[in-house]
């Protein structure tokens, strides 16, 4: 491991994602996540990739697209509006079963919106922007160094298991400046070996096809039923989380990213004040860390809900929590932050309701 350097998160990503064998960026500059591509701009070329400021967002996606079907490691990062229009083309890329890496910094929305940090995305990334069934993995850093440990996360289990994988982190991650550690560089040859990609058959065996297009109704199932069994895996084995004082807490706070931070704040202080009060931190949005949800439901007597949306997440904690206990929400949306003692204030009404 190197030295720590005090790096700013949009460029640790990008550093991470070089050393992890990436060598091909497509994308296109918007607030806040410029910062990414013009790091790779800068750096790629001498890492021995290529970096490639694309004319539109579409344009971009369509060549990750060509770029994984090739078997290379390859990414692509925007914010909100221009997730949205990726979109089409990252269905494109799940149904023809590609890795690849999408960055998504998230702003306020919907529509423009502005350029302040925001939550929001979380229907898009989590329950498939695009159309058809498909999901992406979904990752949910909460500090730089984060970041760049889940950003080689994310290359591997995308190579894994054949699909697109997002890191998914808010305005103020892509901007802070805080002090990380990288891996060393790898070798992108050393990579394991992706037999089906379009590499050429140096006259030794069949082609191999990339494609999503699947015009007998039987086989379009069969491939569709084929990924389910896929994502049942990875909702059984790749959830990640992390639970602060869960044993004892009659209630407990569920955030992610750095928000999560701001929340963990008013846990301790809470603490401090002789309140019972956890959080849980869900890493992976998809798949989300559900059997967590399920096991404190037996013990705690409610759960609150912290989000820079107007409640989105709330969706998947109610679902795992399944009716057992109540689950309240509270949340800032337009680029607003939820303040600690906002926080606070809440974590004392829902005490209260279930006293």
């Amino acid at each position: 491991m190197a030295n720590k350097v005090l790096m700013k998160g949009n460029e640790a990503l990008a550093e991470a994602a070089m050393r992890c064998g990436c060598r091909f960026f497509f994308g296109y500059p918007i607030t806040p996540q410029t910062e990414l591509a013009a790091y790779m701009a800068k750096k790629m070329e001498k890492n021995g990739g290529t970096f490639l400021q694309a004319e539109s967002e579409v344009a971009a996606i369509n060549m990750v697209y060509g770029a994984a079907g090739a078997g290379a490691r390859v990414m692509t990062s925007s914010s909100s509006p221009g997730i949205s229009l990726k979109q089409e083309g990252i269905s494109y890329i799940a149904g023809a079963d590609l890795p690849c890496l999408i960055v998504n910094i998230v702003r306020g929305g919907p529509g423009l919106g502005g350029i302040q940090p925001a939550q929001s995305d979380y229907f898009q990334a989590t329950k498939g922007g695009g159309h058809g069934d498909y999901h992406l993995l979904v990752y949910a850093p909460s500090s730089v160094q984060e970041l760049a440990d889940l950003t080689s996360t994310a290359f591997d289990k995308a190579d894994k298991y054949r699909m697109p994988a997002m890191i998914m982190g808010d305005g103020m991650l892509g901007q802070m400046m805080e002090p990380v550690e990288f891996k060393e560089y790898i070798d992108p040859e050393s990579l394991p070996e992706k037999t089906w990609a379009t590499t050429g058959t140096g006259m030794k065996r069949k082609k191999n096809i990339v494609n999503s297009l699947y015009l007998t109704p039987e086989e379009l199932e069969n491939l569709c039923i084929e990924r389910e069994k896929r994502y049942n895996t990875i909702r059984e084995t790749e959830s990640l989380y992390e639970e602060i004082n869960t044993e004892d807490a009659d209630l407990i706070i569920v955030a992610y990213g750095t928000i999560a931070r701001i929340a963990m704040s008013a846990v301790e202080e809470a603490r401090n004040n002789g309140l019972k009060v956890g959080l849980i931190r869900p890493i992976t949005l998809w798949p989300f860390p559900a059997k967590v949800f399920e096991k404190r439901a037996e013990t705690a007597k409610s759960f609150l809900c912290v989000e820079m949306s107007m409640g989105q997440m709330i969706e998947d904690v109610k679902l795992s929590v399944n009716g057992k206990k109540p689950v309240y929400f509270y949340g800032r949306t337009g680029g607003m932050v939820p303040q600690q003692d906002a926080i606070l204030e809440e974590i004392k009404k829902c005490l209260d309701a279930n006293a």
